[in-house]
């Protein structure tokens, strides 16, 4: 039965898919009916969010499928690979870049409610905003559940980032950060 099932998904994801998405993001793992464990996850995401987002209307600009509780402020300004699309589908997150670009590399994971800003008030008239700072992540990272990432910060590659962690500044490659500021735990 369960086999039954995504293939009725993948049939209609696949039919009704390009109508509602940009095609070139239909792509990747998880749209790859050659990979079993993720391949047809993409298209129940498509089925989803035909409903959730363009008929309900929760994030409705957006070209490709994003849980409803997900937070963007510019997809032209967030680059990641196509492999990455799970991402979209992490509740309570939120990428606020409307005119800095957020960089995450491929094979990152992002858990729920992790922020990315890349600008924030200004401390003196919170009317105004300080200049916006790009916010780079490498390939093979982690971003731990209620991790908040702030202007300017570059991450490298596999690096995990706590749960909680408040991370104010960059570092470097192959390590685990934690804690308020955040600071290295441990190399890995």
């Amino acid at each position: 039965m369960k086999n039954f099932l995504i293939k009725i998904v993948i049939l209609f994801g696949k039919i009704l898919g390009p109508i509602f998405y940009k095609k070139k993001f239909l792509r990747g793992k998880y749209f790859d009916l050659k990979d079993p464990a993720f391949g047809w996850h993409g298209w129940l995401w498509v089925l989803e969010g035909i409903w959730i987002q363009k008929i309900l209307g929760f994030n409705r600009r957006f070209p490709v499928p994003m849980h409803h509780t997900f937070k963007l402020g510019s997809f032209e300004n967030l680059h990641m690979h196509y492999d990455n699309m799970d991402n979209f589908q992490s509740p309570g997150c939120y990428f606020q870049n409307p005119d800095a670009h957020i960089k995450i590399g491929r094979g990152t994971i992002v858990a729920p409610n992790v922020c990315i800003i890349t600008r924030n008030h200004n401390f003196k008239n919170f009317d105004k905003y300080e200049e916006s700072k790009p916010v780079e992540i490498g390939k093979n990272c982690w971003i731990a559940a209620n991790a908040v990432i702030l202007p300017g910060v570059t991450i490298g590659d596999n690096v995990v980032v706590a749960a909680g962690a408040i991370v104010t500044k960059s570092f470097g490659d192959s390590c685990v950060i934690g804690g308020n500021p955040a600071k290295v735990i441990k190399d890995i």
